[in-house]
């Protein structure tokens, strides 16, 4: 969590990325928030491309851009001096920095240093620079969505973000919470619950949806999964501080076994649907699953849509897939 938001217009750093899935930060950014990417900036080797027009850093600050986000794994987590080059001279042109790395960016002697003589932010966003309380589980005003899995990596962001932008087109009030570095990028600001201590995760979730109009959405941005060896405690505590009105279970349709867990077989809908409800119901006694999404991308349109019924049969809600279908049905049931 950065205590400044992230300024637009961006220029996507790819460095030298050598492949399209590494960038996949950089991607979710320019999917969801195409107005705030102004280009994006690749060294040579780049085998990475999100179809914005490339730009040099000087280009880039001639066009105006305010932030340089760096949206791509770097190799073996070490910072190459290519990038540092680059970054500097970016700083030195008035722009900021906005890094998901787990390296702490902003610790690189030279990029400190040239930060502070230029009078420019570089902001580490998967790691919180703010104390957060412990959860009270109290009561507050507006009201609150989070998206739940039955694994990692199922869509719970996407999801959330094609929520609240099917409500915005309608015109209700609702905002994207982002809980991870990606989603920190498209929403500006946010908190990366991952890096939080493990006492205080419910507390900054509560900070991150505070009280609010009663017709005011919070969409947060789940993560993990419950049924996770590896995650569950981040979201159990995402759980009880965001207190939601409303769940969606999202799913993959067609997953093996739980991500990076070949020992564990992913649960069923039911099973994830009853330890989230039962979970979520200690801070909210009134929370209520209103839909389940669906990742169908190893399925054919007849599949999927067969997908769908079944699991909105089996679980008496709407089921979408917000790359398929949207989130229409969802905000209605809303």
């Amino acid at each position: 969590m950065s205590s400044t938001s992230i300024e637009a217009p961006y220029l996507m750093y790819l460095g030298d990325a050598p492949d399209q899935l590494a960038a996949k930060t950089a991607n979710g950014v320019k999917v969801w928030r195409p107005e705030k990417c102004r280009g994006q900036f690749r060294l040579p080797g780049c085998n990475a491309d999100l179809g914005l027009p490339d730009m040099t850093m000087k280009e880039a600050a001639d066009h105006g851009v305010r932030t340089i986000i760096l949206g791509v794994a770097n190799r073996g987590g070490v910072m190459p001096d290519a990038w540092v080059d680059t970054l500097v001279e970016g700083l030195e042109l008035g722009m900021d920095i906005a890094s998901g790395l787990h390296v702490r960016v902003s610790q690189i002697q030279r990029i400190k240093d040239c930060a502070a003589a230029n009078g420019r932010k570089v902001l580490d966003v998967r790691h919180p620079t703010k104390e957060f309380d412990l959860g009270t589980g109290a009561k507050r005003p507006g009201k609150r969505l989070l998206t739940v899995g039955t694994d990692c990596s199922v869509g719970k962001m996407f999801t959330s973000l094609a929520i609240e932008a099917e409500m915005k087109k309608r015109g209700m009030k609702a905002d994207f919470r982002a809980t991870g570095q990606t989603g920190i990028f498209i929403a500006g600001d946010g908190v990366s619950v991952d890096a939080v201590i493990a006492d205080f995760i419910a507390g900054a979730a509560e900070w991150l949806s505070p009280a609010n109009d009663e017709d005011h959405w919070d969409l947060m941005e789940g993560q993990g999964s419950l049924l996770h060896a590896s995650f569950a405690g981040v979201s159990m505590g995402l759980l009880h501080g965001s207190q939601p009105d409303a769940l969606v279970l999202c799913h993959e349709v067609n997953r093996p076994h739980m991500r990076g867990l070949p020992h564990y077989p992913v649960p069923s809908l039911e099973e994830a649907l009853e330890i989230n409800m039962r979970c979520a119901r200690l801070t909210n006694p009134d929370a209520k699953l209103v839909g389940v999404a669906l990742n169908t991308q190893s399925l054919s349109d007849q599949e999927a849509e067969d997908a769908l019924k079944d699991a909105s049969d089996r679980l008496g809600v709407p089921a979408i897939d917000a790359v398929r279908t949207g989130a229409a049905a969802i905000v209605d049931a809303l």
